[in-house]
């Protein structure tokens, strides 16, 4: 029986697969993938999905581990074990609004993904807002007068830039995460613990 680890397609997936790598395991078998959603390791089994999927899926027992963003979890609050921060991934959330513009005095409508976040950070506040939940390019919202804001994940801020958004305020500091399904910890403790502890000597002390 084999590990099973989800990683979430695209930069995450290609963050760790770099780090991976760094700790000596074998990741030939997944660069030249194509368009496989699974494939198998000499050590591993390895599936591919959106963030939100990869919890999910972890959740579920599907895979024993998983590597997501920070982000995820805190908007959606699996029900996960969050083993360890990774050393890659990193980003913030920020609340954003078009350069020049000034808040209005009325109650704001703010454009997010993360409505949940959203919601907590304003609250945290004391203010309250109207929420437009959007899947992505949330910054078109204010360009197009949807949203007065929006709040988003911001890696490097060239996307806000260059659609002539400044960040307003930036807030929590993320990572990537090594996520673990509960009973797998304990069920497959001599399988997964090695690769735990690989993966916790990679990453450098605070």
């Amino acid at each position: 029986m084999k590990p099973c680890i989800a990683l979430t397609k695209g930069r995450l997936e290609k963050q760790f697969l770099e780090f991976f790598q760094s700790l000596d395991f074998d990741i030939a078998p997944l660069l030249n993938k194509g368009r496989k959603l699974r494939v198998e390791t000499e050590e591993f089994q390895f599936v591919f999905a959106k963030g939100v999927d990869v919890t999910t899926y972890v959740e579920h027992g599907i895979a024993d581990l998983g590597i997501v963003g920070e982000d995820i979890l805190a908007e959606f609050q699996p029900d996960v074990f969050n083993l360890l921060p990774l050393p890659f991934g990193k980003c913030r959330m920020a609340l954003a609004a078009e350069k020049g513009n000034d808040w209005p005095e009325r109650k704001r409508t703010i454009a997010s993904k993360y409505p949940n976040i959203t919601k907590e950070f304003f609250r945290q506040k004391g203010e309250s807002v109207d929420i437009v939940k959007l899947e992505g390019s949330v910054e078109l919202a204010p360009i197009l007068g949807l949203a007065d804001g929006i709040v988003d994940i911001v890696e490097t801020g060239t996307t806000l830039k260059e659609n002539g958004l400044v960040i307003k305020e930036a807030f929590h500091q993320y990572s990537a995460r090594c996520i673990a399904n509960r009973s797998s910890l304990k069920i497959k403790k001599d399988l997964l613990a090695p690769v735990v502890e690989a993966l916790q000597k990679g990453v450098p002390a605070p």
